[in-house]
């Protein structure tokens, strides 16, 4: 295994955090990256083992826009700057990969200079797509081009051309001969070239043992891009968009869904992430503020490799608006946060998790196993080695029961609380507290290690939780209002196929569950006890049976507790009820 399967990342957009002019009008160096230099213990305090930074070259504005890849932006410093960065980050144990612009330059980068000056005498006229000196853009040059995303600034290379090939390669090199770096993220690594990027990856195994390649893909099936001949990763938009929206609709099915649909891709270990320099910031996203916890406890646990936006430790806010991100890559002075990881809650957590899944070989490396699903509950299992690890959420104001399998062990201790669960049967009775999650270990795998009772923040701002009279009057006002039984349609991505059917099936699931919601009182007296039908094979069993059957194995194992049977009665999807049959052994 490489260092990068145990990462937990942080992300600097730099020309942000410094605070950098948003033009640039290449003039002397200014040295704002050394301002970056505090914020390196910052990372490593919270548990951040790799640093994902950029863009980081010249350019004329927001970064993407290359003028010169081996010249770090001016608006930043200089190249020795950079040097002496990463080498800080290396001193203190954190890998660093660079953002890599390799699909389109600026209009100020060399190669595209020399067309305008030289139109179809230049030799650069077959680096970039489709230039057509009968054409014209806005910027009058008396030709077009093609570009990236519809904008003329991004002007789009020609990737199959071997001199392209051969210049991006030398850029590789150059960047771990000068700096030093241990890994790249592609930019707009959907629309890259296949050969182009097997080309990437061959220069990549050359140039450092293990330097990663992670690209930026936002839809479709990620095994085209992560194999052995191209990527070894790329951003988990899917379960981007599931972590925020399962919480805000209290859907924990389209986690679940989400989380089984990448697992159908393959082994793949993607690059996990709740927000970045490109979307809302999650604490701006979340309904719930106290949702951020369990948020963050499945971004920690789940298969992948977790990633911190920087600043959204902090729960700062960032809304993202119609003609600039601006909001969303702000400058932060760390002065004003250096008691967080004591005051802060969320960034408490944040510290908690970073440090669990340090101890916590399962969390990187354990098998995933669905054991309890509902709306909102969610419990699952990282198998390693005969270990067990065991994570819960629950996005409900009210507490949770759940009694889950865990195997042989004698007893298991909740990292975040430190709560102690005896093993009886097999399995455990667990207790969440609302809004809340909890990753549960072997007690012997806990020796030494100590968890962080006060990391979990109970309600992350206390007045977005309401009282149970505060929920039961809302409710009973909501009830009046037909349109609010109405499903909300989530903001979303355009979908490939196969995401479009999961999201349908998730979509008629929430319909399901608003009919059944509204007729499970009215029926419940009128409806017969249904016994299961042991000669049917789960799967040919009505959910119905199947929860009879679920209720007969947990009377097997112990006394049947209301909440068991209300977490049994509320769970009305057939797949899941058939995977939670057949995990009784």
């Amino acid at each position: 295994m490489s260092w990068y399967n145990e990462a937990v990342f942080y992300h600097i957009y730099p020309l942000g955090l410094t605070g950098a002019p948003a033009q640039n009008d290449y003039s002397a160096p200014v040295h704002r990256l050394n301002t970056l230099l505090p914020w390196i213990d910052h990372i490593q305090k919270i548990g951040c083992t790799a640093l994902y930074i950029g863009p980081l070259f010249e350019s004329v504005g927001h970064g993407y826009e290359t003028t010169d890849y081996k010249k770090l932006d001016s608006r930043l410093g200089t190249n020795e700057d950079l040097t002496n960065f990463v080498a800080a980050c290396h001193e203190k144990g954190i890998r660093v990969i660079f953002d890599g612009v390799f699909n389109h330059t600026g209009r100020d980068f060399f190669a595209f200079k020399d067309i305008q000056a030289n139109r179809e005498h230049s030799r650069y006229v077959n680096w970039y797509c489709n230039v057509n000196f009968g054409g014209n853009t806005e910027y009058n040059d008396g030709f077009s081009y093609e570009n990236w995303g519809g904008y003329n600034l991004l002007v789009k290379l020609n990737q199959r051309n071997p001199e392209v090939q051969n210049y991006i390669c030398d850029v590789i090199r150059f960047w771990v001969s000068e700096f030093d770096i241990d890994g790249i993220r592609l930019d707009a690594a959907d629309v890259l070239d296949f050969d182009f990027m097997r080309t990437l990856r061959h220069t990549a195994d050359e140039v450092k043992k293990d330097f990663w390649l992670m690209g930026e893909v936002i839809h479709g099936d990620y095994s085209r891009w992560v194999n052995g001949g191209t990527l070894h990763s790329v951003t988990n938009y899917a379960l981007h968009k599931a972590l925020y929206s399962g919480h805000n609709d209290h859907n924990y099915f389209e986690i679940a869904h989400t989380v089984k649909y990448l697992q159908n891709m393959g082994d793949l270990d993607l690059y996990n992430f709740v927000d970045n320099h490109d979307v809302e910031r999650i604490y701006t996203k979340l309904s719930n503020k106290a949702h951020f916890a369990p948020v963050h406890v499945l971004l920690y646990t789940l298969p992948g490799i977790p990633s911190i936006y920087y600043g959204s430790e902090f729960g700062i806010e960032g809304k993202k608006e119609k003609f600039s991100d601006a909001s969303l890559r702000p400058a932060l002075n760390l002065e004003d946060y250096k008691n967080a990881v004591t005051e802060n809650p969320c960034t408490a957590l944040i510290a908690a998790l970073g440090k669990i899944r340090k101890a916590t070989p399962g969390l990187s490396y354990g098998s995933y196993n669905e054991l309890m699903l509902t709306n909102r509950q969610y419990a699952f299992a990282r198998d390693l080695d005969n270990v067990r690890v065991i994570v819960t959420v629950n996005n409900d104001d009210n507490a949770a029961g759940m009694n889950l399998p865990v195997g042989s062990t004698a007893a298991y201790i909740g990292a975040l609380s430190g709560k102690r669960a005896e093993v009886q049967g097999g399995r455990i009775n667990v207790t969440i507290p609302a809004n809340s999650g909890e990753i549960w270990i072997p007690e012997e795998q806990m020796k030494g290690e100590t968890p962080v009772p006060a990391a979990i923040p109970k309600s992350v701002k206390p007045d977005v939780v309401k009282t149970k009279e505060e929920v039961a009057d809302v409710a009973a006002e909501d009830s009046k209002d037909p349109d609010l039984l109405k499903t909300e349609t989530a903001e979303k991505p355009v979908e490939t196929n196969a995401e479009a059917a999961i999201n349908t099936t998730i979509a008629s699931e929430d319909s399901e569950t608003v009919k059944t919601d509204l007729t499970k009182e009215e029926s419940k007296e009128a409806k017969a006890p249904v016994k299961p039908d042991w000669s049917k094979s789960p799967e040919e069993m009505t959910v119905a049976e199947l929860q009879a059957a679920i209720l007969a194995k947990m009377a097997g194992n112990g006394p049947i507790t209301d909440q068991m049977k209300k977490t049994v009665d509320d769970n009305i999807w057939h797949d899941s009820l058939v995977n939670w049959l057949k995990s009784f052994r």
